[in-house]
Protein backbone atom coordinates (compact mmCIF):
# COMPACT_ATOMS: atom_id res chain seq x y z
CA UNK A 1 0.00 0.00 0.00
CA UNK A 2 1.10 3.38 -0.85
CA UNK A 3 0.04 6.27 1.38
CA UNK A 4 0.60 9.70 -0.60
CA UNK A 5 -0.33 13.47 0.57
CA UNK A 6 -0.87 16.08 -1.43
CA UNK A 7 -0.26 18.81 0.40
CA UNK A 8 -0.72 22.77 -1.15
CA UNK A 9 -3.44 25.68 -1.16
CA UNK A 10 -6.35 26.42 -3.21
CA UNK A 11 -4.64 25.28 -6.42
CA UNK A 12 -4.26 21.42 -4.67
CA UNK A 13 -8.07 21.63 -3.84
CA UNK A 14 -9.21 22.18 -7.12
CA UNK A 15 -10.80 25.35 -6.38
CA UNK A 16 -12.66 27.16 -9.71
CA UNK A 17 -12.71 23.72 -11.20
CA UNK A 18 -16.11 23.32 -12.40
CA UNK A 19 -15.30 19.14 -12.43
CA UNK A 20 -14.13 19.83 -8.66
CA UNK A 21 -11.22 17.54 -9.39
CA UNK A 22 -8.52 20.10 -9.52
CA UNK A 23 -5.24 18.50 -10.63
CA UNK A 24 -4.74 16.30 -7.67
CA UNK A 25 -8.13 14.56 -8.68
CA UNK A 26 -6.88 14.07 -12.10
CA UNK A 27 -3.65 12.87 -10.87
CA UNK A 28 -4.48 10.22 -8.36
CA UNK A 29 -7.50 8.86 -10.84
CA UNK A 30 -5.04 8.51 -13.96
CA UNK A 31 -2.50 7.05 -11.33
CA UNK A 32 -5.20 4.32 -9.43
CA UNK A 33 -5.74 3.19 -13.11
CA UNK A 34 -2.16 2.00 -13.07
CA UNK A 35 -1.54 1.61 -9.12
CA UNK A 36 -5.02 0.72 -7.14
CA UNK A 37 -3.38 0.06 -3.82
CA UNK A 38 -1.98 3.93 -3.85
CA UNK A 39 -4.28 6.16 -1.04
CA UNK A 40 -4.78 9.43 -1.42
CA UNK A 41 -4.87 12.18 1.10
CA UNK A 42 -5.39 15.52 0.07
CA UNK A 43 -4.66 18.03 2.75
CA UNK A 44 -4.95 21.52 1.48
CA UNK A 45 -5.66 25.01 2.84
CA UNK A 46 -6.41 27.89 0.84
CA UNK A 47 -3.97 30.88 1.02
CA UNK A 48 -1.53 29.32 3.16
CA UNK A 49 2.24 30.12 3.05
CA UNK A 50 4.90 27.84 2.92
CA UNK A 51 5.87 28.62 7.14
CA UNK A 52 2.73 27.31 7.58
CA UNK A 53 2.51 24.68 5.56
CA UNK A 54 5.93 22.95 6.74
CA UNK A 55 4.38 23.57 10.43
CA UNK A 56 1.42 21.66 10.28
CA UNK A 57 1.61 19.31 7.23
CA UNK A 58 3.34 16.24 9.36
CA UNK A 59 0.96 16.48 12.14
CA UNK A 60 -1.98 16.19 9.56
CA UNK A 61 -0.47 13.14 8.02
CA UNK A 62 0.72 11.01 10.86
CA UNK A 63 -2.83 11.42 11.80
CA UNK A 64 -3.75 9.73 8.84
CA UNK A 65 -1.12 6.63 9.72
CA UNK A 66 -2.25 6.41 13.02
CA UNK A 67 -3.23 2.71 12.05
CA UNK A 68 -1.05 2.43 9.36
CA UNK A 69 0.45 -1.08 8.51
CA UNK A 70 4.00 -0.20 7.39
CA UNK A 71 3.22 0.92 3.82
CA UNK A 72 5.09 3.15 1.79
CA UNK A 73 4.79 6.67 2.66
CA UNK A 74 4.78 9.71 -0.03
CA UNK A 75 4.21 13.76 0.63
CA UNK A 76 3.67 15.95 -2.30
CA UNK A 77 4.93 19.58 -1.33
CA UNK A 78 2.80 21.84 -3.67
CA UNK A 79 3.78 25.44 -3.40
CA UNK A 80 1.80 28.08 -4.40
CA UNK A 81 2.17 32.06 -4.49
CA UNK A 82 0.62 33.25 -0.92
CA UNK A 83 4.11 34.10 0.05
CA UNK A 84 4.86 36.54 -2.82
CA UNK A 85 1.60 37.78 -1.68
CA UNK A 86 2.26 37.73 2.44
CA UNK A 87 5.37 39.00 1.90
CA UNK A 88 7.79 35.93 2.89
CA UNK A 89 10.92 36.72 2.02
CA UNK A 90 12.62 33.95 -0.42
CA UNK A 91 15.12 33.53 2.07
CA UNK A 92 12.28 32.58 4.79
CA UNK A 93 10.63 30.47 1.53
CA UNK A 94 13.88 28.24 1.10
CA UNK A 95 14.31 27.61 4.45
CA UNK A 96 10.23 26.55 4.87
CA UNK A 97 10.80 24.17 1.94
CA UNK A 98 13.99 22.62 3.21
CA UNK A 99 12.91 22.41 6.65
CA UNK A 100 9.47 20.53 5.05
CA UNK A 101 11.33 18.08 3.16
CA UNK A 102 14.40 17.27 5.92
CA UNK A 103 11.26 16.93 8.18
CA UNK A 104 9.65 14.17 5.52
CA UNK A 105 12.86 12.41 5.21
CA UNK A 106 12.99 11.99 8.76
CA UNK A 107 9.97 10.66 8.85
CA UNK A 108 10.04 8.23 6.09
CA UNK A 109 8.53 10.25 3.51
CA UNK A 110 10.01 9.93 -0.18
CA UNK A 111 8.74 13.76 -0.80
CA UNK A 112 8.43 15.10 -4.30
CA UNK A 113 7.89 19.59 -4.57
CA UNK A 114 5.45 21.19 -7.21
CA UNK A 115 6.07 24.71 -7.99
CA UNK A 116 4.07 27.55 -8.32
CA UNK A 117 2.15 27.71 -12.27
CA UNK A 118 1.62 31.74 -13.92
CA UNK A 119 -1.47 33.74 -13.24
CA UNK A 120 -2.69 36.24 -15.90
CA UNK A 121 -1.30 39.11 -13.75
CA UNK A 122 1.65 41.52 -13.17
CA UNK A 123 3.16 38.97 -10.26
CA UNK A 124 4.54 36.46 -12.85
CA UNK A 125 8.25 37.36 -12.76
CA UNK A 126 7.74 37.16 -8.81
CA UNK A 127 6.30 33.37 -9.54
CA UNK A 128 9.32 32.92 -12.08
CA UNK A 129 11.80 33.28 -9.38
CA UNK A 130 9.87 31.52 -6.64
CA UNK A 131 9.86 28.53 -8.98
CA UNK A 132 13.33 28.34 -9.68
CA UNK A 133 14.02 29.01 -5.83
CA UNK A 134 11.63 25.41 -5.40
CA UNK A 135 13.46 23.82 -7.96
CA UNK A 136 16.73 24.64 -6.34
CA UNK A 137 15.54 23.68 -2.82
CA UNK A 138 14.21 20.09 -4.10
CA UNK A 139 17.22 19.57 -5.78
CA UNK A 140 19.53 20.03 -2.78
CA UNK A 141 17.19 17.86 -1.05
CA UNK A 142 17.32 15.38 -3.93
CA UNK A 143 13.27 15.28 -4.10
CA UNK A 144 11.77 15.75 -7.78
CA UNK A 145 10.63 18.62 -8.78
CA UNK A 146 7.47 19.08 -11.04
CA UNK A 147 8.04 22.89 -12.63
CA UNK A 148 4.95 24.83 -13.54
CA UNK A 149 5.84 28.15 -14.29
CA UNK A 150 7.67 27.55 -17.25
CA UNK A 151 5.75 25.28 -19.75
CA UNK A 152 2.28 27.61 -18.53
CA UNK A 153 4.07 30.50 -18.92
CA UNK A 154 3.06 31.13 -22.42
CA UNK A 155 0.57 27.92 -23.20
CA UNK A 156 -2.21 29.41 -24.99
CA UNK A 157 -4.67 27.00 -23.50
CA UNK A 158 -3.33 28.27 -19.95
CA UNK A 159 -3.76 31.47 -20.47
CA UNK A 160 -6.75 31.35 -22.03
CA UNK A 161 -8.02 29.31 -19.46
CA UNK A 162 -7.03 31.86 -16.74
CA UNK A 163 -8.57 34.95 -18.79
CA UNK A 164 -11.78 32.90 -18.17
CA UNK A 165 -11.65 32.64 -14.60
CA UNK A 166 -10.52 35.40 -12.23
CA UNK A 167 -6.92 35.72 -13.07
CA UNK A 168 -5.46 33.35 -10.33
CA UNK A 169 -7.32 30.15 -10.74
CA UNK A 170 -7.47 28.07 -13.58
CA UNK A 171 -10.80 25.95 -15.00
CA UNK A 172 -11.08 22.86 -16.06
CA UNK A 173 -8.82 22.41 -19.33
CA UNK A 174 -5.97 24.40 -16.40
CA UNK A 175 -6.28 21.84 -13.75
CA UNK A 176 -5.96 18.88 -16.95
CA UNK A 177 -2.84 21.02 -18.05
CA UNK A 178 -1.20 21.06 -14.53
CA UNK A 179 -2.22 17.16 -14.06
CA UNK A 180 -0.64 16.51 -17.12
CA UNK A 181 2.78 18.27 -16.26
CA UNK A 182 2.65 15.84 -13.15
CA UNK A 183 2.10 12.57 -14.80
CA UNK A 184 4.84 13.46 -17.35
CA UNK A 185 7.55 14.45 -14.69
CA UNK A 186 9.35 11.77 -12.56
CA UNK A 187 5.97 10.67 -11.02
CA UNK A 188 5.46 7.34 -11.72
CA UNK A 189 9.68 6.86 -11.28
CA UNK A 190 8.96 8.50 -8.20
CA UNK A 191 6.10 5.91 -6.81
CA UNK A 192 8.01 3.19 -8.25
CA UNK A 193 5.13 2.18 -10.99
CA UNK A 194 4.57 1.62 -14.40
CA UNK A 195 3.62 4.50 -16.43
CA UNK A 196 0.33 3.80 -18.47
CA UNK A 197 0.83 2.97 -22.12
CA UNK A 198 0.70 5.58 -24.47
Amino acid sequence: MRNIFLVGDELVAGHGDPKALGWAGRVAARTLAVAPDCRFHTLAVPGETTGEMTARWDDEALRRLASDDGSSRYVVFAVGRADLRRGVSPTMTRLNLANALDRAQALGFSALVVGPPPTSGDENQAIAELAALCDDAASRRGAPYVDMYGPLARHEQWLHDMTLGDGSLPLQAGYGLMAWLVLNSAWHDWLGIEAPAV
